[in-house]
């Protein structure tokens, strides 16, 4: 059996909404998510769920705190695991039983598999397939399947896009196997009955028994007053000196040593789950502490995860509490927990759910709820301070006021973190802070380049604001008790380029100089090659599919052969965070030619310069994709155009946007396979070319046709395989009307384009 329901996030793709409109979309696609279960039937009662809470892994993760393999099997429609954006990959989870198996439920996110196969294996290597699909359309799939073992995975060979794969829950149903053992006097205990001891081997579907090191917590506190305090680990100093964790923490032990080769010490999730438990026992065999995050809706910055209103929602705060404390008392216990950080970048979130007086009162109440876990956290857990973290100082004043349990403040700023003491001396806060996340200045607080997009810096600067950020954060002395800076993550994409100090697990310049400001002697390493400059030539005009310029002044301190990978990105045009590999050409010492894309817009263009010792230089800038131009007159600009449908709901995308001579305003038609534009000439006309700029739900395939009367229609041209961008197509006709007969789209959209002219020589 297969059900299918869609969330209706799916319906649109070229929505662009405000930041308060994504949060409104969000906490809809949430609603809508949780719709995705599907109640079960009396036959189906008969079968227990599995999989809840019990151990999940996959072959990649997009991001460990937010998309965990966990949080597919945690019986939360509101968290997903979501892999790299590649083909195959799989998500298992270990039942830890042999079990007989007759029911799989799969709740995909957007992102879904076209072709999967769900296993079951006895060890984890040999694998049985009992399901498999070539037809997978998302939504949610039930599955009757007949099979026997202790492990399940899906695994997805193919997917729907250009996203990864993504489940906002796996569950497994069927009948454990296996004797109860006659010598456990309860084998069904409740682990959060203190009287009631636990079987070691059993995992509660909502408290996983989670194994960690019993070696002791240690007493962590915040000492000092007056302006002057210190943080103590068992009575000693501890300056925090660390990144924000991006590996998986199943990669901890691979990853934790490049961490502390910075001599760093810390290291901060954003969430806590049951993998959390990887990332300590790595932190602890390496020495480094870590910063519990837990996550608070809207976490995240602006809209992001969904409003709640925390003066009513009790159901939410209740679930979320409890499920803190939970984690609290797993790890309390732990030798590498430095701190609990409740919540992220909330208070600034909630402007964009509410405004007004509403929003006042609404994050007086976040505050107030912060407080409240604070207090529980502690009645649980003595041993380890409390925090909250925002995004910006006038989130302060809201904690000052109702959260006076907090034992210190917390803050990410980027750009703008030498600002922080004079904001700090301004309210007298009466509590030190932290820097949780920090480095060079982000998207939205650099200038725009000569293309309108954010000036990204480059490697040499980046490492200077991390070297500034520090200098300015000991300044304050007393206060400032160190940073987590962002980021220590090896995702290569257009954020990971421009904020992390590991992409592709190589090192770049900013690592070194945090290091070198940190103690290490880094006279004596292998440092990356440092460019110094990057040109693009023309970089406002670039002809579609023409070939682009690129220049470098670039160096290797240490004499290494440089290997030069280049890439583009798309982001300014379709929001894509992905790197497409680009084939570089080099013409000379630091000077590089690659064929531009054909779709229109503007682009980055990033070249990797590897020396092959683990170390990497990375450079950006932006060019603008234009149209080519074209001989004659336009006769089609300002006439009439009609089309078989267009999109009313997201903005202004009607027939007569494609012929008004503005590349930056464009036709969408409805999602379908088919579909037609014409344009009235006004009268009968000859024309000998047409150039077609679409967006990216481009017509593969498609037929030029010429009427006298918008009848009778006669096809002069037709074309095949085309892949987007600009077609010029070469055709005679003459005709009042001139129509595309759009009959094949290159995408799961519809069919969109920028513009469209029709010449006359």
């Amino acid at each position: 059996m297969s059900t299918r329901s869609h969330r209706s996030a799916k319906a649109r793709r070229h929505a662009r909404p405000t930041p308060r409109a994504a949060a409104a979309a969000l906490t809809a696609g949430v609603l809508a998510a949780a719709a995705l279960v599907v109640p079960a039937t009396a036959a189906q009662a008969e079968s227990g769920l599995l999989s809840q809470g019990r151990p999940a892994t996959a072959s990649s993760v997009e991001n460990s705190d937010y998309t965990p393999a966990s949080a597919a099997v945690d019986g939360k429609m509101d968290t997903r695991w979501s892999s790299a954006f590649s083909d195959p990959q799989w998500l298992q989870v270990d039942l830890e039983q042999d079990a007989t198996i007759d029911r799989v439920e799969l709740a995909w996110e957007g992102a879904y598999s076209t072709t999967y196969e769900i296993q079951v294996s006895d060890d984890a290597s040999s694998w049985e397939t009992l399901y498999s699909t070539a037809e997978g359309d998302g939504g949610t799939d039930v599955l009757d399947v007949d099979g026997e073992g202790r492990y399940v995975r899906v695994l997805s060979t193919a997917r729907n896009g250009g996203y990864g794969n993504s489940l906002w829950e796996f569950q497994v149903f069927g009948e454990a196997g296996g004797p109860t053992d006659p010598t456990d006097p309860d084998p069904d205990p409740d682990p959060t009955d203190p009287g009631d001891p636990v079987d070691p081997d059993y995992v509660d579907p909502g408290y996983p028994n989670v194994p960690v090191k019993d070696s002791g917590a240690s007493h962590v506190e915040v000492v000092g007053g007056n302006g002057s305090w210190n943080l103590e680990v068992d009575g000693q100093p501890y300056t925090v000196r660390g990144f924000t964790w991006g590996p998986s923490f199943a990669e901890a032990d691979h990853y934790m040593p490049g961490l502390t080769g910075m001599n760093a010490n810390t290291t901060r999730t954003w969430g806590t789950g049951a993998d959390t438990a990887q990332l300590l026992d790595s932190a602890a065999a390496n020495d480094v502490r870590v910063i519990m995050g837990f996550w608070l809706l809207p976490g995240g910055g602006p809209g992001s995860g969904g409003c709640i209103d925390y003066r009513t929602d009790a159901q939410y705060k209740s679930d979320t509490k409890a499920d803190i404390l939970r984690w609290v008392e797993t790890y309390k216990n732990h030798p590498s927990v430095l701190m609990w950080n409740i919540g992220n970048e909330s208070i600034l979130g909630l402007q964009n759910c509410y405004s007004g007086t509403e929003l006042e009162e609404i994050r007086d109440a976040y505050a107030s709820f912060v407080n409240e876990v604070s207090v529980a956290i502690h009645a649980v857990d003595p041993n380890h301070p409390t925090t909250n973290t925002d995004a910006w100082a006038g989130a302060w004043p809201y904690l000052d006021e109702n959260a006076p349990d907090l034992d210190l403040l917390s803050i990410n700023a980027y750009g703008d973190v030498c600002n922080i003491a004079e904001n700090w001396e301004a309210g007298d806060y009466g509590k030190p802070y932290v820097l949780t996340e920090g480095g060079a200045a982000g998207e939205w607080e650099v200038e725009d380049d000569a293309n309108g997009v954010p000036d990204e810096p480059g490697d040499i600067e980046k490492g200077d604001a991390l070297v500034r950020s520090w200098k300015c954060l000991m300044d304050h002395e007393g206060k400032a008790l160190g940073a987590t800076f962002f980021h220590y993550g090896t995702e290569g994409d257009f954020g990971g380029v421009w904020f992390n100090v590991n992409p592709g697990d190589n090192k770049r310049l900013s690592y070194y100089s945090i290091a070198k400001a940190w103690g290490v002697d880094t006279s004596a390493l292998n440092t990356p090659p440092r460019i110094t400059s990057m040109r693009v030539p023309g970089a406002t005009d670039v002809v579609a599919g023409s070939t682009l310029s690129v220049e470098l002044d670039v160096s290797d301190p240490d004499g290494d052969p440089i290997n030069y990978v280049g890439f583009f990105n798309s982001k300014y045009i379709d929001g894509a965070g992905g790197l497409e590999w680009t084939e570089l050409t080099q013409t000379g010492p630091g000077r590089f030619t690659a064929t531009a894309p054909e779709r229109l817009g503007v682009w980055k263009v990033y070249v990797w310069a590897e020396d092959g010792q683990g170390n990497v230089g990375v450079e950006t800038r932006s060019f603008r994709v234009v149209a080519p131009d074209v001989d004659g007159t336009n006769i089609a600009l300002d006439k009439t155009a009609t089309a078989s449908s267009f999109d009313p709901w997201n903005g202004d995308y009607s027939p007569a946007r494609a012929i008004d001579g503005d590349q930056g305003t464009r036709w969408a038609s409805e999602w379908g396979a088919t579909a037609w534009y014409q344009v009235d000439l006004g009268s009968v006309q000859s024309f000998d070319h047409l150039q077609l700029v679409w967006e990216a739900a481009y017509g593969k395939s498609y037929e030029v046709q010429t009427s006298n009367d918008g009848s009778s229609w006669t096809t002069v041209e037709t074309v095949t395989g085309g892949n987007g961008g600009v077609d010029d197509v070469d055709v005679s006709g003459t005709g009042r009307y001139v129509r595309l007969n759009l009959t094949e789209r290159g995408t799961e959209w519809g069919y969109s384009l920028y513009e469209l002219g029709i010449y006359q020589s």
